[in-house]
């Protein structure tokens, strides 16, 4: 019997952008047969064009791997309006809380994904962060990014512009000015109920 080229396995389809939780968005070029130390191997080759990285997962691997199609709009709404949420930090060390977020990137679950953004986030008004707080703050702006970008058909600059946006509406971020003063920089202002 001929090499047959499959198109569509497993629910997942050829030219297809999909969801690798440990890299992000990436499309899927082939579905190719190899033998693999004298056993039949059906993979998916998937390209990750910004990372310059081709991946090939075995199509029976996929669930365990967490491949999982582009979320849909009510789930990227669900992952902006997080964004606008009040910052969750919790008051544990650093480290522990890096890899907590770092687990989260990976999840490859867009909303988790969000959080870390959301708490990580600082606006030009707040103190600098570490090397390390802004490495996992870009690599989840990244992945969120490039996930809003190929649902919503726009570029990535688009979607980090969007998110931005949805971050500026969340609760005012920085240090609270002491009581009755109001921070050098900002007017007094009175928030509405």
């Amino acid at each position: 019997m001929p090499n047959k080229k499959t198109t569509q396995r497993q629910g997942f389809k050829v030219n297809e952008f999909i969801v690798y939780p440990a890299h992000g968005v990436g499309q899927i070029q082939a579905i190719e047969e190899q033998e693999v130390a004298g056993a039949k191997l059906e993979l998916f080759v998937i390209q990750f064009i910004k990372d310059k990285m081709t991946l090939r997962v075995p199509t029976a691997k996929i669930v365990s791997v967490g491949m999982r199609k582009l979320a849909e709009g009510p789930l990227v709404k669900r992952a902006l309006e997080t964004l606008k949420g009040r910052a969750r930090i919790k008051r544990t060390m650093w480290s522990r809380r890096a890899q907590e977020y770092e687990a989260k990137i990976n999840s490859g679950d867009i909303v988790a994904i969000a959080e870390v953004v959301r708490d990580l986030y600082r606006s030009e008004t707040q103190p600098e962060q570490s090397y390390s707080e802004r490495q996992l703050y870009e690599a989840a702006l990244d992945r969120l990014s490039r996930e809003i970008a190929a649902v919503q058909k726009i570029t990535e600059t688009e979607a980090i512009k969007e998110i931005e946006a949805a971050l500026a509406k969340g609760p005012r971020r920085g240090p609270k000015p002491a009581e009755g003063e109001a921070a050098a920089d900002e007017p007094a202002e009175e928030e509405a109920a």
